[in-house]
């Protein structure tokens, strides 16, 4: 694995573990990392409205913005299942949290 890709997984890894406790810039930094496709990571919009849409009920305005800005490149199944993966992450965090 090269260094720029440790350095994206390593991105990844910690801005999740602060996703987890609800952190919606993380959430919203994990957006924007698989809306472009930064530090190699393959752009995936189902996964970056996931974040998105959870950096937006986190209380993220631009989280809001930029939610609806991808959902205009998307399928009405792709956003139902980016919505699915973000109701599970919260199902899952908040039993972590509990």
């Amino acid at each position: 694995m090269g260094t720029s890709l440790k350095n994206a997984q390593f991105l990844i890894d910690s801005r999740l573990a602060e996703a987890a406790c609800g952190d919606a810039d993380a959430c919203y930094e994990l957006g924007m990392v698989y809306s472009s496709g930064a530090a190699g990571i393959a752009v995936d919009l189902i996964e970056a409205h996931k974040w998105f849409n959870l950096a937006a009920v986190a209380g993220s305005e631009a989280g809001m913005v930029s939610r609806g800005e991808i959902a205009e490149d998307m399928t009405a199944r792709e956003i139902a299942t980016a919505q699915g993966a973000a109701r599970a992450w919260l199902r899952a965090t908040q039993r972590r949290a509990a």
